[in-house]
């Protein structure tokens, strides 16, 4: 019998992400508290940038727009944003989307489920995603369980399942 497998990876569905993002500046446009305010986010080459004319509006425009996010099915930890920061008279706030998953994030995975997963149980990092594997689909099942339940910086999908 074959082994059986899944894919751990970590990807944003930019569609979803632009969505929310356009959905986010019209809610900006349209909101009294907003209103001449200079307040505004778009996409910046691959970053998102937020301006605003002090740094609580700023905080605001992020927050807005990470409601949408969480609407779109999108998880904030894939949203990597900074600190506020003064450029002349406006604060701006600049965040990035999170593809794949780091070196350093999938070594932790492949130790989580080394030492806390079922005996048997192979993970090999392939690039920006891990490869599981097992004869057993119970013991995939339970390394499934465990890594939602563990606490990491990166937001997982498991594909492939096979």
């Amino acid at each position: 019998m074959a082994d059986s497998s899944f894919d751990i990876v970590s990807k944003v569905d930019h569609q979803e992400a632009e969505n929310a993002l356009n959905q986010a500046r019209k809610e900006i446009e349209q909101r009294y508290d907003f209103k001449g305010t200079g307040a505004s986010i778009a996409w910046s080459g691959e970053q998102i940038l937020i301006i605003a004319g002090t740094e609580e509006r700023a905080k605001a425009v992020l927050d807005v727009f990470q409601s949408k996010l969480i609407k779109r099915g999108i998880s904030l930890k894939s949203l990597d944003s900074g600190d506020p920061f003064a450029s002349g008279k406006e604060f701006r706030i600049v965040s990035t989307l999170k593809d794949g998953i780091s070196s350093e994030n999938a070594k932790k995975i492949n130790k989580i489920i080394r030492d806390e997963g079922p005996k048997g149980v192979k993970s090999q990092i392939q690039g920006d995603e891990l490869r599981v594997q097992s004869k057993s689909r119970d013991d995939l099942q339970s390394v499934i369980a465990l890594l939602k339940g563990s606490d990491l910086d990166v937001d997982l999908q498991f594909i492939n399942y096979r």
